[in-house]
């Protein structure tokens, strides 16, 4: 199994967990053990992405010719920071910090980008190879 499917999986399973919080599921010890660990994961394996990507800008490398960095582009960079945000809220989430409506939209808002770009979306009619076949 590789780190980025590990990765993958553990965000994926936040995002359900936290979702789950936001639409009033109780947080039992087991799922607040699970919340906590998978945040934290998620948050050191995201961390090293985006310090790898800060120190590859900060010395001059083009990140489209070096492949210094397993981050790319800056939108990617915007999706790992998003995906450390998560995990700080879900670990104040699981220590019964109290989430106001204004953090319940934040992370409302948050968790909405993150899926987005987690989802991979295609229309048939926009497959040209397909229309030769």
């Amino acid at each position: 199994m590789s780190e980025h499917y590990v990765f993958t999986s553990r965000l994926k399973l936040l995002i359900i967990m936290t979702n789950a919080y936001l639409n009033g599921c109780p947080l039992g010890k087991y799922r607040k053990q699970a919340i906590e660990e998978n945040a934290n994961q998620v948050f050191y394996h995201s961390l090293q992405l985006v310090s790898e990507y800060a120190a590859q800008k900060d010395h001059g490398l083009d990140t489209q010719t070096h492949t210094v960095s397993k981050i790319e582009t800056p939108e990617e960079h915007i999706f790992y920071q998003r995906v450390q945000l998560i995990a700080v809220m879900a670990k104040t989430m699981v220590r019964d910090s109290p989430i106001n409506n204004f953090r319940k939209k934040a992370l409302t808002d948050n968790l909405n980008k993150i899926c987005e770009a987690l989802v991979f979306t295609f229309k048939i009619n926009e497959m040209n190879f397909l229309k030769e076949a």
